[in-house]
């Protein structure tokens, strides 16, 4: 068993980074997801902030909406306490609907929330700023003039859309380039070995995975736009702590949005194949997962919610190690058998 104790120094050197284009310093493939960091418990949120750290993740992605703007002023009093932001690369994300409207894409809510996401973070600017949501029924001019706005006074640094379609990306980016303005370098949509069988959050979701998420995947991989993958270990799916044969006892623990998306057959049926290539690599079934995403032709960058210093260490692991195209086909359904395992 590949194990993560006692690898420290030997996973961080093993991070992998990228680039995106407006972004001063590099980005590393594994994003930490702060949806749990807040100040109700700071000093376990610092912890895993310097634990994330230490290890070579430099990148995490935050949101306007994350508990109430409670993650924000965390990770904006770390970096104040651990003066280091200009080490850090900031993911923000803004615009998404709330109970008053389930449709904020304009450019008023654009600047609100930014200069919130701002303040909360005791920042001047945010490395890649994402709008969480799409509004199909705004024309693009407006939302990318906006943004471009918010560069030019040095607030963002670049841009990007979350659960955008390729035709909205493409659309957004023809208004860019014909108007000289800075375009999207990034989207976000769900990805991850599990299919989402079930939308999660909302009709405007955008997912790359399985048959449904084929176009979207194929346009990604032509395009080479950075990914931002959300939900890359579908909700808990891939955390290994549960199979088909121990879901019925633990089902009323797990992540309510986790059952409903990703407990599905079709997913089990991955889960059965990456538990047999799991035992035979001699690594965990997250490790699997990681590495599956990572091994796609994609330029991706995977957001993942590690909660402690062995799931961030056991999570390189995955980043950095090998896996067969006979290994990738047979785990997602795509052949029917493996030449070793059957």
């Amino acid at each position: 068993m590949i194990s993560a104790v006692g690898l420290c120094e030997e996973v961080r050197l093993s991070m992998l980074y990228g680039r995106v284009e407006g972004v001063n310093i590099k980005i590393s493939r594994l994003v930490l997801g702060t949806m749990i960091i807040n100040t109700a418990k700071k000093t376990e949120s610092f912890e895993l902030l310097d634990q994330a750290v230490a290890l070579g993740w430099n990148t995490l992605d935050t949101a306007y909406v994350y508990c109430g703007g409670d993650s924000e002023r965390v990770i904006g009093q770390w970096m104040q306490e651990r003066d280091n932001r200009e080490q850090m690369v900031i993911i923000g994300k803004g615009a998404a609907g709330n109970a008053d409207r389930k449709k904020r894409l304009t450019p008023f809510d654009i600047s609100h929330d930014l200069h919130d996401t701002l303040a909360r973070l005791q920042t001047s600017y945010v490395d890649l700023y994402i709008l969480h949501r799409d509004d199909p029924n705004q024309p693009v001019g407006p939302i990318v003039e906006a943004l471009n706005e918010h560069i030019s006074e040095g607030r963002i640094r670049a841009i990007g859309g979350s659960n955008w379609t390729s035709e909205r990306l493409e659309a957004a980016n023809e208004y860019a380039y014909a108007h000289h303005l800075v375009p999207f370098r990034a989207s976000s949509p769900n990805f991850s070995l599990a299919e989402q069988v079930v939308n999660p959050w909302a009709d405007s979701d955008v997912t790359l995975s399985g048959n449904k998420g084929k176009k979207e995947r194929e346009w990604h991989q032509k395009s080479q736009i950075a990914v931002f993958s959300w939900s890359s270990m579908a909700r808990g799916f891939w955390s290994g702590r549960f199979n088909r044969q121990t879901f019925a006892a633990v089902k009323e623990n797990l992540d309510p949005w986790c059952v409903k998306a990703y407990c599905h057959e079709t997913n089990f049926a991955r889960l059965d194949r990456v538990e047999a290539l799991s035992a035979f690599y001699h690594v965990s079934v997250p490790q699997i997962a990681v590495a599956y995403i990572m091994h796609q032709s994609l330029n991706i960058f995977a957001i993942i919610g590690a909660a402690s210093k062995e799931e961030l260490m056991a999570n390189i692991v995955g980043l950095t190690m090998p896996l067969t195209q006979y290994d990738m086909d047979w785990i997602d359904l795509t052949a029917d058998s493996h030449p070793v395992l059957g």
